[in-house]
């Protein structure tokens, strides 16, 4: 199992749009089984809260629900509980860092990491202009690919391990 959590500021815009994009994919790829998702915020604002508006408009209209997705805020537990922490940003990623327990294992990074040359950000279209939504949504998708490909080779070394039953 790969326990994999999206991060951005307030857990409504980028990161649910992740999990929910994510998640599809994983279904579509025949690994929905094998890996799970969670998304969170560094902040508090929208605790309790179900993704934008436009967040959900963006993903309905390319067949995917995130609904039922309700933002959470970041906890220490979290850094035991995930394999990855994925942030959306280089300032969720410093705090991230910053929040860290010792002895933390889990890989922390930047989402789009995934999807080409390391070290770029998924704009927060909180604030923005119409098309943020669109533009996010296409930044992560080009993620996913990237992110499944890899959790698809962790599965495959998993099962390969000795003792693990697999010839």
């Amino acid at each position: 199992m790969i326990r994999i959590l999206f991060v951005c500021l307030g857990n409504i815009c980028r990161s649910p749009t992740a999990e929910g994009i994510v998640r599809a994919r994983l279904q579509a790829a025949g690994l929905a089984e094998a890996v799970t998702l969670d998304s969170c915020g560094t902040g508090r604002w929208h605790v309790g809260e179900a993704p934008d508006p436009r967040a959900q408009e963006e993903a309905r209209a390319r067949g995917i629900d995130i609904a039922s997705l309700c933002a959470r805020q970041l906890r220490v537990d979290d850094f035991h509980a995930f394999d990855y922490l994925l942030a959306m940003d280089a300032d969720n990623l410093a705090h991230m860092r910053r929040m860290a327990p010792a002895g933390c294992q889990a890989h922390l990074g930047l989402l789009l990491d995934f999807a080409g040359p390391p070290g770029r950000s998924v704009p927060d279209p909180y604030y923005g202009a119409g098309d943020g939504f669109a533009n996010v949504f296409a930044l992560i998708e080009q993620a996913a690919d990237g992110l499944i490909e890899t959790c698809r080779q962790r599965l495959e070394v998993q099962h390969s391990e000795p003792g693990d039953g697999a010839r």
